[in-house]
């Protein structure tokens, strides 16, 4: 009888040793759930920071082409203003030039004398002759 209950206390610890394990399997697979959830909670949070950062990516690139557009716009009004205060200064200097011309003596006012050339048969040309009567 004394092999009969080391034999039962043997399956009965071997039956307490298996049961053991079965917990600590479950609490690892416990474990391991918990741990994967986090990790895919993790995961979506980062995928949509991703996602956000994206979106700003977008964001900033339609507002650079604006401004790029602004920029090319500004340059051109630049130029265009040079050109107008270019012209402006040139038709300012072309005024005063007509000015000074239009103040200076008019044309015809001084008579110009030129001197009587004597031709090959002694008579005098060039001169003014008055032929009204």
């Amino acid at each position: 009888m004394a092999v009969t209950s080391a034999s039962g206390a043997q399956s009965a610890s071997g039956g307490l040793w298996a049961q053991l394990q079965l917990q600590q399997a479950r609490r690892n697979a416990d474990q391991a759930e918990q741990q994967a959830a986090a990790l895919q909670s993790q995961a979506r949070s980062a995928q949509s920071v991703a996602d956000r950062a994206q979106e700003n990516a977008r964001s900033l690139q339609v507002q650079s082409r604006q401004a790029q557009g602004d920029a090319s716009q500004a340059r051109l009004n630049l130029a265009t203003q040079n050109s107008v205060g270019e012209v402006q200064s040139q038709l300012g200097d072309l005024k005063t030039q007509i000015s000074k011309v239009l103040q200076s003596e008019p044309l015809g006012a001084t008579a110009t004398t030129a001197a009587p050339v004597v031709n090959t048969s002694g008579q005098q040309t060039g001169t003014l002759v008055n032929v009204t009567a």
